[in-house]
């Protein structure tokens, strides 16, 4: 089969490999019909995350058509169609009784990372009866493959860590997928205010047709004081980092209100400075995670009936063995317009 390969920091090819087969009973070999590209892919691109392997198959997101079994999957079969979760789970480690499945002992955040993943032909999913959720009837394979990473992680570690309420002001730093996808699920909540702040013009007028209230972009005026000036010098309830370097950090520290809540989405590769110097008094809860995807069932419910369309993220489709270029389209995302890409498996 072919798959996309990482070969080191900066290094990736689209190459023959080995045809996944089952290893343990409770694994299933998937065929992928449709996955996509996570920034996640690029910090590891980056060198950002060090354990990934030389010769490792990227990707952790994606739709496709079980192909094989093993002798112990009982909630699926041959020829179902699925959404392959980005977190593994074993289901009966401590960390997955607690719920807390990007931990398992035996799982978690595997593919793509510790194990080969989606961006190939086929992919084995170990643990299917935890890791896979069955397509519905007539669903749109797009938008589901936003479900496999995207809208989870947004609505895990962005909204519901970040504890948005009903009138509460939220800043979003980071126009890109993901914090789109954090403004989408935050409407849940109804806040009264949600403050974008990008430095891609393109993502913060699309953040204003998802219901941004305000927009800043970073690069033509001071955020800082763009956001004070907003909130009347008091600050935001909820600071959403949905980056992952250090400057988005110290901007949602240094917006936060009293009694505020921070959380980190993104990814990050190097060290930021906490000021503790300047929060120590305020009240502030700062969170961290990786999402568990213990929201999908919820999120599926709300895509399956168009409450939320996700697949608006979608702006470019490629074919599977097109991927090298839809790398590219995706890590120049500003020039490019791109927000997530579609790569269908013919």
């Amino acid at each position: 089969m072919k798959a996309l390969v990482y070969h080191g920091a900066g290094k990736k090819a689209w190459e023959e490999k080995q045809k996944p087969t089952l290893l343990d009973p409770t694994d299933a070999i998937v065929k992928i019909s449709k996955t996509t590209i996570c920034g996640t892919d690029l910090h590891i691109l980056k060198g950002d995350v060090p354990e990934v392997t030389n010769g490792r198959i990227l990707g952790h997101e994606g739709v496709g058509i079980i192909e094989e079994v093993g002798s112990a999957v009982t909630e699926f079969k041959s020829g179902d169609r699925v959404l392959i979760s980005c977190i593994t789970s074993c289901g009966k480690c401590e960390y997955c009784k607690k719920g807390m499945y990007s931990h398992c002992e035996k799982g978690g955040w595997i593919l793509g990372h510790m194990i080969d993943g989606t961006q190939a032909e086929y992919v084995r999913i170990p643990f299917a009866d935890n890791s896979l959720y069955h397509v519905p009837v007539g669903a749109d394979e797009e938008a589901l493959v936003m479900l496999s990473d995207i809208l989870p992680t947004a609505y895990e570690c962005g909204v519901l860590n970040g504890q948005i309420k009903p009138g509460d002001t939220v800043v979003i730093v980071g126009a890109g997928p993901i914090g789109l996808a954090v403004l989408i699920t935050a409407q849940f909540y109804t806040p009264a205010a949600i403050i974008m702040v990008d430095v891609d013009n393109n993502r913060l007028a699309i953040a204003k047709t998802f219901g941004a209230t305000h927009t800043i972009n970073s690069n033509n005026e001071n955020a800082m004081e763009k956001i004070m000036q907003l909130t009347e010098k008091r600050g935001v309830d909820v600071a959403v980092e949905a980056v992952g370097i250090p400057a988005t950090f110290e901007l949602c520290q240094s917006v936060i209100a009293a009694g505020g809540h921070i959380a980190n989405v993104g990814v990050h590769g190097k060290s930021v400075s906490l000021h503790l110097e300047t929060l120590w008094a305020k009240n502030i809860t700062i969170t961290t995670r990786l999402v568990d995807t213990v929201s999908t069932p919820l999120l599926l419910k709300t895509v399956t009936s168009k409450k939320v369309e996700p697949s608006k993220l979608i702006t470019h489709r490629f074919a599977l063995n097109d991927i090298v270029s839809a790398y590219e389209t995706f890590g120049n995302a500003t020039k490019e317009t791109t927000l997530k890409v579609i790569l269908t498996n013919a």
